[in-house]
């Protein structure tokens, strides 16, 4: 075991990481400093939380709010790539990892540590999105993973050890589902959901309210972009995150952004996932029907390519990468172009796009209308088919003689 000194924890407050602490004060017999991310997962996650770590044996605990930084430096490029993790997933779990994970490395910077700890499992996607970033900007810090060390394997066994040590938790072992919130969505899995087969009961749902239940009259919400970023809500001057959090109330009142998926791990196994995403599922639309207005066939068809490349880079936990950085650009040099109003329709947990405009739009009624016009010839598509078409004419002449 390498000789720890002081190691920064990314600290939740949770069962797990409270047992962390004093685990790693007996194993490395080490300084254990606390680190929590504040990114819109809301004031009951984060209070008590420096009382708490305290209480479980850290030397100090440092809560950062990140909010603005997250939404306006990892949600909103994110946006611009047009990126759905397998044709569904918003990656909001995804893409709160990287910030995370780069301001746990400032604090250690900051306070002297020579090593960082993170309480993922060795089953799932974050120890991946954690110690990528680790080895982007701080390869010379050591990284203790104890869910691949430690031999406890479940609740009963951390409940247990905490009971040893009379360090209190409000967790139990009745606790049925594994959430993770943010700003962008809140995910939850386990419980009944582990059967694919089985329905999810309404106690999944914590964010948004029921389609069903929605209200039966619809309601529109307008969202204003300027060079690819949203800038007004209903007319509305926001922040990046004052933005979201308005269209994450407007959005959830109508149920929409729920989704309920088995996805591809990058570890190699599947799992199945709730996720809530009202703002974002409206955000994400109005950008696009924003981009078909301002990209031709080409750049679209491009952008859409860039879109799932850079699902994956960022579910695997790549954004602090050349590759991330080259689509990042790319995508950019097209959302020069994305501004303009969009209008969408709210109802029983659909977003429908229902009025677009643009001082940048390729749209023309003079060409694209059904009536009479001056400015488009009709024979000349006659040339154009037989060029667009020559190579499918001359296989089929050949295959005839």
């Amino acid at each position: 075991m390498k000789k720890v000194n002081k190691v920064v924890l990314a600290y939740s407050g949770g069962l797990d990481t409270s047992a962390i602490i004093p685990w790693l004060k007996e194993n490395y017999d080490c300084e254990v400093v606390a680190f929590a991310a504040d990114v819109g997962q809301g004031d009951e996650e984060l209070e008590g939380l420096h009382e708490k770590a305290i209480a479980s044996g850290a030397s100090e605990c440092y809560i950062v709010d990140l909010k603005e930084e997250f939404v306006k430096d990892y949600i909103y490029p994110t946006i611009t790539t047009g990126a759905v993790y397998e044709g569904e997933y918003l990656l909001g779990t995804s893409m709160a990892r990287p910030v995370i994970a780069k301001a746990q490395v400032e604090i250690a910077r900051k306070v002297g540590a020579d090593a960082l700890c993170h309480g993922c499992t060795g089953k799932g996607n974050d120890q991946v999105r954690f110690e990528s970033t680790f080895a982007a900007l701080a390869p010379d810090l050591h990284v203790v993973a104890p869910w691949r060390e430690w031999d406890m394997v479940s609740r009963e066994d951390l409940l247990a050890y905490l009971a040893e040590r009379n360090i209190s938790t409000t967790a139990s072992a009745t606790k049925i589902y594994s959430r993770d919130a943010n700003a962008w969505h809140i995910s939850h899995e386990g419980g009944e959901l582990e059967d694919p087969w089985q329905e999810p009961t309404k106690q999944i749902w914590t964010m948004t309210v029921d389609p069903e239940d929605a209200p039966d009259q619809p309601e529109r919400v307008t969202l204003s972009f300027k060079e690819g970023a949203l800038t007004h809500v209903n007319d509305e001057a926001l922040s990046p995150y004052q933005a979201l959090v308005k269209l994450n109330e407007i959005a959830a009142a109508h149920g929409v952004g729920r989704i309920d998926i088995v996805e591809n791990r990058l570890v190699g196994m599947k799992s199945r996932g709730c996720y809530e995403t009202p703002g974002g599922t409206v955000m994400l639309k109005a950008y696009k029907a924003l981009e078909t207005m301002v990209l031709d066939k080409a750049s679209f068809k491009y952008r859409e390519q860039l879109a799932l490349e850079f699902s994956h880079v960022m579910y695997d936990g790549r954004w602090f990468t050349p590759l991330s950085e080259a689509l990042l650009a790319g995508a950019g040099s097209f959302a020069k172009r994305v501004t303009g109003d969009i209008v969408i329709k709210l109802y029983k947990g659909q977003a429908t796009v229902t009025q677009r405009r643009s001082p940048n739009s390729l749209y023309s009624e003079d060409f694209a209308t059904f009536g009479a016009d001056d400015v488009y010839d009709q024979k000349h598509a006659e040339g154009f088919i037989r060029l667009f078409s020559l190579s499918s004419r001359i296989e089929a002449l050949k295959k005839q003689q």
